[in-house]
């Protein structure tokens, strides 16, 4: 699984106008699916998630984690970010998870977010969603289950 975190003070997403969801202070973590992908690589993005130390301490050093601040996590799934762009210039989606198992995995990682304490909101998955955000830093990581990078 892939993801691009971002911390943020706040972000909001909407469907059709509609807002799904609705954060304040916390990560903001875009996420793609992996065909081969299991729920164990979905529990160790939500464990990493979860504990990352990106959120300042008294001494403005970051060493506090979302798991220590009660801060969000907001997951929106992409699948874009599985685009293999090495070739011509229409990325391929042959890496992404099919539909089916993105959902499944996107539904295991929420889950153990919660299940560590972590409020999460979510995205609408399938839908075309319109992201917006405070990037707070800008603090930006990317995270591969694979350790691809």
């Amino acid at each position: 699984m892939r993801a691009v975190a971002q911390r943020v003070r706040s972000a909001r997403v909407r469907v059709a106008g509609e807002v799904v969801a609705e954060m304040a202070e916390g990560l903001l973590a875009l996420v793609g699916v992996a065909r081969g992908d299991s729920d164990d690589d979905a529990r160790s993005l939500a464990e990493k998630l979860a504990h990352l130390r990106v959120f300042d301490d008294a001494d403005g050093v970051m060493n506090r984690s979302l798991a220590e601040t009660g801060g969000t996590l907001g997951v929106v799934s992409q699948f874009t970010l599985l685009g293999d762009c090495r070739k011509g210039r229409r990325p391929s989606w042959a890496d992404a998870a099919p539909p089916e198992e993105a959902e499944k995995r996107l539904e295991v990682l929420v889950a153990h977010a919660l299940a560590l304490g972590v409020t999460t909101v979510t995205g609408r998955f399938r839908a075309d969603m319109d992201v917006e955000l405070a990037h707070q830093g800008p603090v930006t990581l990317l995270l591969d289950t694979r350790r691809l990078f």
